[in-house]
């Protein structure tokens, strides 16, 4: 039960006071050193020398290093913190409230309406290029919108439900070995030939540990349409997640980007350029009758806040439950 209690004061705390800039301006976040660590085994291991075999070999001990490392240091805070009563229980709240990302993540996404309408089309192409990795001079206004509201999507799986998961089942060693595998993926988790074996396994442990998030994320979703929305909404977000979810590249983003579709009523993903290259990907929510505009990413935001609301009271229940 202390885990569910720890998390459901961590969610809270997250929602409210997020990520304060003037403390991870002076200190490194976290996620930094797990980044810094990341960048320096794949420069010392992913050797362009080696053959294809030999670099999947070394990738798959690299992030299993780096995950039990990670995991090993969780279990040493956990022991620390268990020995100091109810400072310890503030102590852990304070490291699990670090790894979630509901308010930084809507101050990010709120950002982007705000460029849009304080400065147009530049405004929106600047505030979305921090938050995604595609071309933002090759987005119109309603693709800024769609980029910025499938980020949300997409994060609040892996940003806050999947950590929100792996620390209720595990703890602390849940928690960091899942950030470090996250960070691992967004880092050399890619199909291109640099990281395309060295960091094959990353990705697809990646993969799996959001699997389940994925689809709770979606479900949440769908619950949070259904409260802002209404009962037709909330269907539609269902119904999405199960019938485009698998139109995505990705077997997990799909599942929360096709439920905020259908909760919005709004066409996402579909094609985009990423380096200068066009990449083509179905349209999730095709046939949705409106285009993305600012006004629809502060519609996606009240969506996304209802669907952290709908995670604290999920918490809450596990709490009530496990009395």
């Amino acid at each position: 039960m202390s885990h569910l209690a720890v998390l459901l004061v961590a969610l809270i705390v997250d929602r409210l006071v997020g990520d304060p800039d003037w403390l991870w301006r002076r200190i490194s976040h976290p996620v930094v050193i797990f980044g810094n660590a990341i960048g320096f085994a794949e420069k010392r291991f992913n050797r362009s020398s080696d053959t294809d075999l030999t670099r999947r070999r070394k990738g798959r001990i690299v992030i299993a290093g780096l995950m039990l490392g990670a995991a090993g240091f969780g279990w040493i805070l956990s022991r620390l913190f268990g020995g100091l009563g109810a400072a310890g229980m503030l102590f852990e709240v304070i490291v699990v409230a670090i790894f979630l990302a509901q308010k930084s993540l809507a101050d990010h996404v709120a950002a982007v309406a705000a460029g849009l309408r304080e400065g147009g089309l530049e405004g929106g192409r600047k505030a979305v290029s921090m938050i995604v990795g595609r071309d933002p001079e090759a987005l119109d206004e309603a693709g800024v919108a769609r980029a910025s509201i499938e980020s949300l999507a997409e994060n609040f799986s892996d940003g806050i439900v999947a950590p929100a998961l792996w620390y209720a089942v595990f703890g602390l060693p849940g928690l960091l070995a899942y950030k470090m595998l996250n960070t691992a993926d967004s880092m050399i988790g890619h199909l291109n030939e640099r990281y395309r074996d060295f960091g094959r396994a990353s990705a697809k442990l990646d993969d799996l540990a959001n699997w389940p998030a994925a689809r709770l994320a979606a479900m949440l979703i769908a619950a949070a349409a259904g409260l802002s929305k209404g009962r037709a909404a909330m269907r539609r977000a269902a119904e999405l997640a199960l019938t485009d979810s698998g139109l995505h590249r990705s077997p997990n983003a799909g599942w929360p980007e096709a439920a905020m579709a259908g909760g919005l009523g709004l066409p996402l993903a579909g094609p985009r350029h990423y380096g200068g290259e066009l990449v083509m990907e179905a349209s999730l929510n095709a046939s949705g009758s409106r285009q993305a505009d600012a006004g629809s990413i502060g519609e996606a935001l009240v969506v996304f806040r209802r669907a952290c609301d709908c995670l604290v009271l999920l918490v809450f229940a596990g709490i009530l439950v496990s009395f």
